[in-house]
């Protein structure tokens, strides 16, 4: 029976390529998105251009509830449910004490907490040999300006990992991050260092290249995959060393 892969954030440019490497290589493709239909519809479209099925999810990660219910529509849709890739994110880029607590509670719900419902839901669907992995980003170690909330949310997103990687290693069900370091995706535009941004990872990484989308996909796929049957509650760095010199 076809596997089926849920991916939050499936529309964004990682997300799609998480979608879309996962699709060619055998799974059926659940996919939340939130504010541009047009750009989850591509995301369907390659799934599906790659012969296999897709199911649509519009969902806001950061509302209660939200996880538990495009777990259940998932299996609805597609059958059954064997990977969770928590790649949907959001957040207020605002210095810390700029910092409202519905900006810090935003950030929070959608990043970190609703990985906590997702598993939750996921856990009576998920067989042996299943795998969650959440995408997390070097904000969660380092200080970048504005970053606050997100960083704290990336952060707590990591321990979450390590806590759920020891509740479900009984069930036989790994959980990991991929840390991803800069990636010149639509995201970046909200950020009022973009260009500094892209100039250091194009400069300073010493594999000499940026981090690309295919990058991060690859990432995950071994999570996912029975290679890595014995990584757990660990975040991979995936930044071409950039994060490395002092």
């Amino acid at each position: 029976m076809t596997a089926v892969a849920l991916v939050t954030g499936g529309s964004g440019d990682i997300g799609r390529a998480i979608c879309l490497d996962l699709a060619e290589r055998g799974h059926d493709i659940a996919f939340t998105w939130f504010r541009d239909r047009d750009a989850a519809e591509e995301t369907a479209a390659l799934v599906e251009k790659a012969g296999r099925r897709s199911a649509m999810l519009r969902a806001h990660l950061g509302e209660a509830g939200t996880a538990t219910k495009i777990v259940a529509d998932t299996v609805e849709k597609l059958g059954r449910l064997d990977a969770v890739v928590a790649n949907a994110a959001s957040g207020v880029i605002r210095p810390a004490v700029e910092l409202e607590p519905k900006h810090f509670d935003w950030t929070m719900g959608v990043n970190a907490r609703s990985l906590i419902e997702l598993a939750a839901a996921a856990r009576p669907h998920l067989s042996e040999g299943s795998a969650i992995v959440a995408i997390s980003s070097l904000g969660s170690t380092r200080v970048l300006p504005g970053y606050t909330a997100v960083g704290a949310s990336k952060a707590a997103m990591e321990a979450i990992v390590r806590y759920l990687a020891v509740e479900l290693a009984p069930a036989g069900i790994r959980v990991n991050a991929v840390s991803a370091g800069v990636v010149d995706t639509g995201a970046l535009e909200h950020f009022p260092m973009r260009e500094e941004m892209l100039r250091s990872a194009k400069e300073d990484t010493p594999a000499g290249r940026m981090v690309t989308v295919d990058d991060v996909a690859a990432a995950v796929r071994f999570l996912l995959s029975e290679d890595s049957a014995m990584v757990r509650g660990h975040t991979l760095v995936v930044d071409g060393g950039y994060s490395l010199p002092a």
